[in-house]
Protein backbone atom coordinates (compact mmCIF):
# COMPACT_ATOMS: atom_id res chain seq x y z
CA UNK A 1 0.00 0.00 0.00
CA UNK A 2 1.30 3.47 -0.92
CA UNK A 3 0.78 6.56 1.22
CA UNK A 4 0.39 10.13 -0.03
CA UNK A 5 -0.08 13.19 2.16
CA UNK A 6 -1.03 16.43 0.45
CA UNK A 7 0.12 19.52 2.34
CA UNK A 8 2.98 20.10 4.80
CA UNK A 9 1.07 22.24 7.27
CA UNK A 10 0.57 21.11 10.86
CA UNK A 11 -1.94 18.39 9.95
CA UNK A 12 0.07 17.08 7.01
CA UNK A 13 3.39 16.80 8.81
CA UNK A 14 1.73 15.06 11.77
CA UNK A 15 0.02 12.56 9.45
CA UNK A 16 3.25 11.85 7.55
CA UNK A 17 5.15 11.57 10.85
CA UNK A 18 2.75 8.91 12.17
CA UNK A 19 2.94 6.89 8.95
CA UNK A 20 6.72 7.10 8.77
CA UNK A 21 7.20 6.18 12.41
CA UNK A 22 5.00 3.13 11.87
CA UNK A 23 7.64 1.93 9.41
CA UNK A 24 6.01 2.86 6.10
CA UNK A 25 7.28 5.03 3.28
CA UNK A 26 5.17 8.12 2.68
CA UNK A 27 5.22 10.82 0.01
CA UNK A 28 4.56 14.30 1.40
CA UNK A 29 3.50 16.80 -1.27
CA UNK A 30 4.06 20.51 -0.58
CA UNK A 31 3.47 23.34 -3.07
CA UNK A 32 5.93 25.77 -1.45
CA UNK A 33 8.25 27.24 -2.67
CA UNK A 34 6.66 26.88 -6.11
CA UNK A 35 3.45 28.54 -4.88
CA UNK A 36 2.29 30.27 -1.71
CA UNK A 37 -1.17 31.10 -0.45
CA UNK A 38 -1.91 34.78 0.34
CA UNK A 39 -1.43 34.09 4.06
CA UNK A 40 1.93 32.33 3.91
CA UNK A 41 5.23 34.19 4.20
CA UNK A 42 7.71 31.33 4.62
CA UNK A 43 8.75 28.27 2.62
CA UNK A 44 9.05 26.21 5.82
CA UNK A 45 6.63 23.48 6.89
CA UNK A 46 4.03 23.88 9.66
CA UNK A 47 3.98 27.66 9.25
CA UNK A 48 2.05 29.46 11.98
CA UNK A 49 0.03 32.10 10.18
CA UNK A 50 -2.25 33.93 12.62
CA UNK A 51 -0.61 33.76 16.04
CA UNK A 52 2.48 32.30 17.66
CA UNK A 53 0.49 31.05 20.67
CA UNK A 54 -0.62 27.44 20.94
CA UNK A 55 -2.85 28.44 23.86
CA UNK A 56 -2.78 27.29 27.46
CA UNK A 57 -0.23 24.78 28.75
CA UNK A 58 -2.06 23.61 31.88
CA UNK A 59 -3.55 20.13 31.58
CA UNK A 60 -6.63 21.38 33.44
CA UNK A 61 -7.37 23.61 30.44
CA UNK A 62 -8.97 22.38 27.22
CA UNK A 63 -6.00 23.48 25.10
CA UNK A 64 -3.50 22.00 27.54
CA UNK A 65 -5.35 18.69 27.69
CA UNK A 66 -5.46 18.52 23.89
CA UNK A 67 -1.70 19.00 23.64
CA UNK A 68 -1.02 16.39 26.31
CA UNK A 69 -3.20 13.86 24.47
CA UNK A 70 -1.31 14.64 21.27
CA UNK A 71 2.06 14.34 22.98
CA UNK A 72 1.15 10.90 24.30
CA UNK A 73 0.26 9.83 20.77
CA UNK A 74 3.70 10.86 19.49
CA UNK A 75 3.04 14.39 18.24
CA UNK A 76 5.93 16.05 16.44
CA UNK A 77 4.43 19.54 16.74
CA UNK A 78 3.94 19.45 20.51
CA UNK A 79 7.45 18.11 21.13
CA UNK A 80 9.03 20.78 18.94
CA UNK A 81 6.85 23.51 20.45
CA UNK A 82 7.91 22.59 23.97
CA UNK A 83 11.55 22.52 22.88
CA UNK A 84 11.43 26.04 21.40
CA UNK A 85 8.87 27.76 23.62
CA UNK A 86 9.17 31.40 24.60
CA UNK A 87 7.79 33.10 27.73
CA UNK A 88 4.04 33.70 27.50
CA UNK A 89 2.59 33.36 30.98
CA UNK A 90 0.46 30.24 31.13
CA UNK A 91 0.41 29.78 27.35
CA UNK A 92 2.63 27.71 25.11
CA UNK A 93 3.98 30.26 22.64
CA UNK A 94 6.83 29.71 20.22
CA UNK A 95 9.30 31.59 18.10
CA UNK A 96 7.34 30.79 14.96
CA UNK A 97 10.33 30.77 12.58
CA UNK A 98 12.35 28.48 14.85
CA UNK A 99 9.33 26.21 15.35
CA UNK A 100 8.75 25.79 11.61
CA UNK A 101 12.45 25.34 10.97
CA UNK A 102 12.74 22.51 13.51
CA UNK A 103 9.60 20.78 12.21
CA UNK A 104 10.90 21.04 8.64
CA UNK A 105 14.28 19.63 9.63
CA UNK A 106 12.67 16.69 11.45
CA UNK A 107 10.41 15.82 8.52
CA UNK A 108 12.96 16.21 5.73
CA UNK A 109 15.54 14.13 7.61
CA UNK A 110 13.18 11.21 8.29
CA UNK A 111 14.29 8.23 6.16
CA UNK A 112 10.71 7.13 5.48
CA UNK A 113 9.42 10.52 4.28
CA UNK A 114 9.92 11.66 0.69
CA UNK A 115 9.13 15.36 0.27
CA UNK A 116 7.85 16.27 -3.18
CA UNK A 117 7.58 19.97 -4.00
CA UNK A 118 4.72 20.07 -6.48
CA UNK A 119 1.54 22.04 -7.06
CA UNK A 120 -1.03 19.25 -7.01
CA UNK A 121 -3.98 20.19 -9.21
CA UNK A 122 -5.97 16.97 -9.30
CA UNK A 123 -6.70 14.23 -6.79
CA UNK A 124 -5.32 10.92 -8.00
CA UNK A 125 -6.07 7.79 -6.03
CA UNK A 126 -6.61 4.08 -6.53
CA UNK A 127 -7.18 0.98 -4.46
CA UNK A 128 -3.46 0.63 -3.72
CA UNK A 129 -2.96 4.18 -2.43
CA UNK A 130 -4.09 5.87 0.78
CA UNK A 131 -4.36 9.64 0.35
CA UNK A 132 -4.56 12.15 3.21
CA UNK A 133 -5.76 15.58 2.08
CA UNK A 134 -4.33 18.18 4.45
CA UNK A 135 -4.09 21.11 2.08
CA UNK A 136 -5.50 23.60 4.54
CA UNK A 137 -8.28 26.16 4.61
CA UNK A 138 -6.82 28.18 1.73
CA UNK A 139 -7.01 25.37 -0.82
CA UNK A 140 -7.92 26.92 -4.15
CA UNK A 141 -7.70 26.61 -7.91
CA UNK A 142 -7.80 23.31 -9.75
CA UNK A 143 -7.21 21.27 -6.59
CA UNK A 144 -10.18 22.89 -4.84
CA UNK A 145 -12.34 22.05 -7.86
CA UNK A 146 -11.09 18.47 -7.80
CA UNK A 147 -11.91 18.17 -4.10
CA UNK A 148 -15.34 19.69 -4.69
CA UNK A 149 -16.04 17.00 -7.27
CA UNK A 150 -15.45 14.50 -4.50
CA UNK A 151 -17.16 16.29 -1.60
CA UNK A 152 -19.56 18.87 -2.98
CA UNK A 153 -19.38 22.59 -2.30
CA UNK A 154 -17.06 24.02 0.32
CA UNK A 155 -18.29 26.00 3.27
CA UNK A 156 -16.31 29.22 3.65
CA UNK A 157 -15.56 31.98 6.14
CA UNK A 158 -12.89 34.62 6.62
CA UNK A 159 -10.02 34.45 9.10
CA UNK A 160 -7.74 37.27 10.21
CA UNK A 161 -4.17 37.88 11.36
CA UNK A 162 -3.01 40.24 14.10
CA UNK A 163 -0.48 43.09 13.62
CA UNK A 164 3.10 42.79 14.90
CA UNK A 165 5.18 45.69 16.26
CA UNK A 166 8.84 46.02 17.24
CA UNK A 167 9.63 45.91 20.95
CA UNK A 168 11.91 48.96 20.83
CA UNK A 169 9.11 51.13 19.43
CA UNK A 170 6.81 50.50 22.41
CA UNK A 171 6.78 53.36 24.93
CA UNK A 172 7.40 51.61 28.25
CA UNK A 173 6.72 54.86 30.09
CA UNK A 174 3.08 54.24 29.16
CA UNK A 175 3.00 50.45 28.89
CA UNK A 176 4.00 47.92 31.54
CA UNK A 177 5.13 44.29 31.59
CA UNK A 178 2.97 41.74 33.46
CA UNK A 179 1.02 38.54 33.04
CA UNK A 180 -2.58 38.29 34.16
CA UNK A 181 -2.84 37.31 37.82
CA UNK A 182 1.01 37.20 37.88
CA UNK A 183 1.04 33.89 36.01
CA UNK A 184 4.31 33.33 34.17
CA UNK A 185 7.21 35.75 33.88
CA UNK A 186 6.64 39.45 34.39
CA UNK A 187 7.91 40.27 30.91
CA UNK A 188 5.89 37.62 29.04
CA UNK A 189 3.33 40.26 28.05
CA UNK A 190 3.41 44.01 27.60
CA UNK A 191 0.20 45.78 28.57
CA UNK A 192 -1.18 49.00 27.15
CA UNK A 193 -3.80 50.32 29.54
CA UNK A 194 -6.64 52.74 28.80
CA UNK A 195 -8.62 55.03 31.06
CA UNK A 196 -12.28 55.46 30.19
CA UNK A 197 -11.83 58.55 28.02
CA UNK A 198 -8.94 57.03 26.06
CA UNK A 199 -10.90 53.85 25.51
CA UNK A 200 -14.02 55.62 24.24
CA UNK A 201 -11.97 57.77 21.86
CA UNK A 202 -10.19 54.67 20.55
CA UNK A 203 -13.42 52.73 20.00
CA UNK A 204 -14.95 55.72 18.25
CA UNK A 205 -12.12 55.81 15.72
CA UNK A 206 -12.03 52.01 15.42
CA UNK A 207 -15.67 51.57 14.42
CA UNK A 208 -15.44 54.37 11.85
CA UNK A 209 -12.13 53.30 10.29
CA UNK A 210 -12.10 52.14 6.68
CA UNK A 211 -11.94 48.40 6.06
CA UNK A 212 -10.49 46.52 3.12
CA UNK A 213 -13.02 44.99 0.74
CA UNK A 214 -14.55 41.75 2.00
CA UNK A 215 -16.17 39.19 -0.21
CA UNK A 216 -19.48 37.60 0.64
CA UNK A 217 -18.35 35.14 3.32
CA UNK A 218 -19.00 34.75 7.04
CA UNK A 219 -16.35 35.63 9.63
CA UNK A 220 -15.70 32.87 12.15
CA UNK A 221 -16.65 33.96 15.66
CA UNK A 222 -13.34 32.88 17.17
CA UNK A 223 -11.39 35.15 14.80
CA UNK A 224 -13.70 38.16 14.84
CA UNK A 225 -11.97 41.33 13.58
CA UNK A 226 -11.60 43.78 16.44
CA UNK A 227 -13.45 46.50 14.51
CA UNK A 228 -16.42 44.22 13.86
CA UNK A 229 -16.52 43.24 17.54
CA UNK A 230 -16.48 46.95 18.52
CA UNK A 231 -19.55 47.57 16.36
CA UNK A 232 -21.53 45.19 18.59
CA UNK A 233 -21.32 47.71 21.42
CA UNK A 234 -18.84 50.07 22.98
CA UNK A 235 -18.03 47.65 25.81
CA UNK A 236 -17.75 44.52 23.65
CA UNK A 237 -13.93 44.71 23.23
CA UNK A 238 -13.54 45.57 26.93
CA UNK A 239 -15.19 42.26 27.81
CA UNK A 240 -13.27 40.47 25.06
CA UNK A 241 -9.64 40.84 23.95
CA UNK A 242 -9.29 44.21 25.75
CA UNK A 243 -10.43 42.90 29.12
CA UNK A 244 -8.37 44.36 32.00
CA UNK A 245 -8.92 41.55 34.54
CA UNK A 246 -5.93 40.25 36.47
CA UNK A 247 -3.84 43.36 35.78
CA UNK A 248 -2.80 46.37 37.84
CA UNK A 249 -1.36 49.45 36.15
CA UNK A 250 1.72 50.43 38.21
CA UNK A 251 1.17 54.09 37.32
CA UNK A 252 -2.20 54.17 39.08
CA UNK A 253 -2.10 51.01 41.26
CA UNK A 254 -5.55 50.27 39.87
CA UNK A 255 -7.02 47.96 37.30
CA UNK A 256 -7.19 49.68 33.88
CA UNK A 257 -10.54 50.52 32.31
CA UNK A 258 -9.41 48.44 29.31
CA UNK A 259 -6.13 46.94 28.14
CA UNK A 260 -4.42 45.71 25.00
CA UNK A 261 -1.94 42.91 25.63
CA UNK A 262 1.12 42.40 23.45
CA UNK A 263 2.64 38.93 23.37
CA UNK A 264 6.19 37.98 22.42
CA UNK A 265 6.48 37.02 18.77
CA UNK A 266 10.01 35.57 18.90
CA UNK A 267 12.49 34.17 21.42
CA UNK A 268 14.62 37.33 21.42
CA UNK A 269 11.64 39.44 22.43
CA UNK A 270 12.27 41.93 19.62
CA UNK A 271 8.74 41.69 18.22
CA UNK A 272 5.29 41.58 19.86
CA UNK A 273 1.86 40.84 18.42
CA UNK A 274 -1.40 42.52 19.48
CA UNK A 275 -3.34 39.74 21.19
CA UNK A 276 -6.87 39.33 19.87
CA UNK A 277 -6.48 42.17 17.35
CA UNK A 278 -7.37 40.33 14.17
CA UNK A 279 -8.39 43.02 11.74
CA UNK A 280 -9.51 43.82 8.22
CA UNK A 281 -8.74 47.54 8.36
CA UNK A 282 -6.72 49.07 5.54
CA UNK A 283 -3.03 49.28 6.41
CA UNK A 284 -3.06 53.07 6.69
CA UNK A 285 -6.06 52.92 9.01
CA UNK A 286 -4.34 50.31 11.17
CA UNK A 287 -1.36 52.61 11.58
CA UNK A 288 -3.59 55.59 12.42
CA UNK A 289 -6.02 53.87 14.81
CA UNK A 290 -3.70 51.41 16.55
CA UNK A 291 -1.23 54.22 17.20
CA UNK A 292 -3.92 55.58 19.54
CA UNK A 293 -3.25 52.67 21.89
CA UNK A 294 -1.34 54.07 24.89
CA UNK A 295 2.30 53.12 24.47
CA UNK A 296 2.00 52.51 20.72
CA UNK A 297 1.95 56.14 19.63
CA UNK A 298 5.22 55.64 17.76
CA UNK A 299 4.93 51.91 17.13
CA UNK A 300 6.82 50.42 14.20
CA UNK A 301 4.59 47.84 12.50
CA UNK A 302 6.51 44.83 11.20
CA UNK A 303 3.31 43.31 9.83
CA UNK A 304 -0.19 44.67 9.51
CA UNK A 305 -3.23 42.51 10.10
CA UNK A 306 -4.78 40.86 7.04
CA UNK A 307 -7.82 38.70 6.32
CA UNK A 308 -7.98 35.61 4.18
CA UNK A 309 -10.57 33.08 3.14
CA UNK A 310 -10.87 29.84 5.09
CA UNK A 311 -12.73 26.91 3.61
CA UNK A 312 -13.80 23.59 5.06
CA UNK A 313 -15.82 20.63 3.85
CA UNK A 314 -19.21 19.57 5.18
CA UNK A 315 -17.51 16.94 7.33
CA UNK A 316 -20.52 15.60 9.29
CA UNK A 317 -22.06 14.40 6.04
CA UNK A 318 -18.79 13.24 4.51
CA UNK A 319 -16.36 11.84 7.09
CA UNK A 320 -16.10 8.94 9.49
CA UNK A 321 -14.73 9.59 12.99
CA UNK A 322 -11.35 8.25 11.84
CA UNK A 323 -11.27 11.15 9.31
CA UNK A 324 -11.76 8.83 6.30
CA UNK A 325 -14.25 9.62 3.57
CA UNK A 326 -17.43 7.59 3.95
CA UNK A 327 -17.73 6.81 0.27
CA UNK A 328 -14.03 5.98 -0.17
CA UNK A 329 -12.15 4.80 2.91
CA UNK A 330 -8.78 5.13 1.14
CA UNK A 331 -9.17 8.93 1.26
CA UNK A 332 -8.69 10.83 4.50
CA UNK A 333 -8.98 14.52 5.32
CA UNK A 334 -7.08 16.29 8.09
CA UNK A 335 -6.63 19.81 9.42
CA UNK A 336 -8.76 22.91 9.19
CA UNK A 337 -10.29 21.74 5.93
CA UNK A 338 -12.28 19.28 8.10
CA UNK A 339 -13.71 22.02 10.31
CA UNK A 340 -11.50 21.65 13.38
CA UNK A 341 -10.42 25.13 14.45
CA UNK A 342 -6.99 25.95 15.78
CA UNK A 343 -3.34 25.04 15.28
CA UNK A 344 -3.25 22.10 17.66
CA UNK A 345 -6.71 20.87 16.73
CA UNK A 346 -5.51 20.70 13.12
CA UNK A 347 -2.32 18.90 14.10
CA UNK A 348 -4.32 16.51 16.28
CA UNK A 349 -6.58 15.55 13.40
CA UNK A 350 -3.45 14.84 11.36
CA UNK A 351 -2.21 12.45 14.05
CA UNK A 352 -5.48 10.52 13.99
CA UNK A 353 -5.64 10.48 10.19
CA UNK A 354 -2.08 9.16 10.01
CA UNK A 355 -2.68 6.46 12.62
CA UNK A 356 -5.85 5.33 10.89
CA UNK A 357 -4.32 5.39 7.41
CA UNK A 358 -1.77 2.85 8.65
CA UNK A 359 -4.43 0.74 10.37
CA UNK A 360 -6.46 0.68 7.16
CA UNK A 361 -3.41 -0.48 5.20
CA UNK A 362 -2.63 -3.35 7.58
CA UNK A 363 -6.25 -4.42 7.97
CA UNK A 364 -6.87 -3.25 11.53
CA UNK A 365 -10.03 -1.60 12.85
CA UNK A 366 -9.99 2.22 13.08
CA UNK A 367 -8.49 3.81 16.18
CA UNK A 368 -11.44 5.77 17.60
CA UNK A 369 -10.94 7.57 20.90
CA UNK A 370 -13.78 7.89 23.37
CA UNK A 371 -15.58 11.23 23.41
CA UNK A 372 -14.35 11.87 26.96
CA UNK A 373 -10.99 12.76 25.40
CA UNK A 374 -10.50 16.08 23.66
CA UNK A 375 -9.36 14.45 20.43
CA UNK A 376 -12.19 11.95 20.62
CA UNK A 377 -14.90 14.54 21.05
CA UNK A 378 -13.54 16.66 18.18
CA UNK A 379 -13.53 13.55 15.97
CA UNK A 380 -17.10 12.89 17.01
CA UNK A 381 -18.12 16.47 16.26
CA UNK A 382 -16.77 16.54 12.71
CA UNK A 383 -18.42 13.20 11.89
CA UNK A 384 -21.81 13.63 13.58
CA UNK A 385 -24.50 13.76 10.87
CA UNK A 386 -27.00 15.23 13.35
CA UNK A 387 -25.06 18.53 13.37
CA UNK A 388 -27.38 20.94 11.57
CA UNK A 389 -25.32 24.05 10.88
CA UNK A 390 -21.72 22.91 10.80
CA UNK A 391 -19.18 25.50 11.94
CA UNK A 392 -15.51 25.15 12.98
CA UNK A 393 -14.95 23.87 16.50
CA UNK A 394 -11.89 24.17 18.71
CA UNK A 395 -10.99 22.40 21.94
CA UNK A 396 -13.24 23.32 24.86
CA UNK A 397 -14.53 21.55 27.95
CA UNK A 398 -18.11 22.33 26.98
CA UNK A 399 -18.09 19.60 24.32
CA UNK A 400 -17.07 16.85 26.75
CA UNK A 401 -19.79 14.74 28.41
CA UNK A 402 -20.34 15.75 32.07
CA UNK A 403 -18.76 13.93 34.97
CA UNK A 404 -20.85 11.47 36.96
CA UNK A 405 -20.18 13.44 40.13
CA UNK A 406 -21.07 17.12 40.35
CA UNK A 407 -18.06 19.34 41.12
CA UNK A 408 -18.87 22.99 41.74
CA UNK A 409 -15.33 24.35 41.70
CA UNK A 410 -14.41 24.96 38.04
CA UNK A 411 -10.69 24.27 38.39
CA UNK A 412 -11.34 21.00 40.24
CA UNK A 413 -13.96 20.03 37.65
CA UNK A 414 -11.57 20.69 34.78
CA UNK A 415 -8.85 18.68 36.53
CA UNK A 416 -11.26 15.77 36.92
CA UNK A 417 -12.25 15.99 33.24
CA UNK A 418 -8.58 15.97 32.23
CA UNK A 419 -7.82 13.00 34.51
CA UNK A 420 -10.73 11.07 33.00
CA UNK A 421 -9.59 11.89 29.47
CA UNK A 422 -6.00 10.81 29.99
CA UNK A 423 -7.06 7.58 31.65
CA UNK A 424 -9.34 6.81 28.70
CA UNK A 425 -6.53 7.66 26.26
CA UNK A 426 -4.18 5.30 28.06
CA UNK A 427 -6.72 2.47 27.91
CA UNK A 428 -7.37 3.07 24.21
CA UNK A 429 -3.65 3.22 23.42
CA UNK A 430 -2.96 -0.02 25.27
CA UNK A 431 -5.67 -1.73 23.22
CA UNK A 432 -4.55 -0.42 19.81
Amino acid sequence: MKFKVLGAGLAGVEAAWQIANAGFDVSLYEMKPLKRSPAHKSDLFAELVCSNSLKASRIDSAAGLLKEEMYRLGSLAVKVARDCSIPAGGALAVDRELFSKKVTEAVTSHPNIEVIHEVVEKLEYDGDTVVIIATGPLTDGALAESISELTGDYLSFYDAETPIVTAQSIDMNRAFAASRYDRGGEDDYINCSFNKAEYEDFIGELVNAQSAVLHDFDVYEGCMPIEKLAKRGIDAPRFGPMKPVGLTDPRTNRRPWACVQLRRENSKGTMFNLVGFQTNLKFGEQKRVFSMIPGLENAEFVRYGVMHRNSFIDSPRLLNPDFSLRKNSNIFFAGQITGVEGYMESAGSGILAGINAVRLAIGKAPFILENVTMLGTLSEYISDPSVKKFQPMGANFGVLPPLKEKIRDKRQRYSALAERALKSLQNSSENM
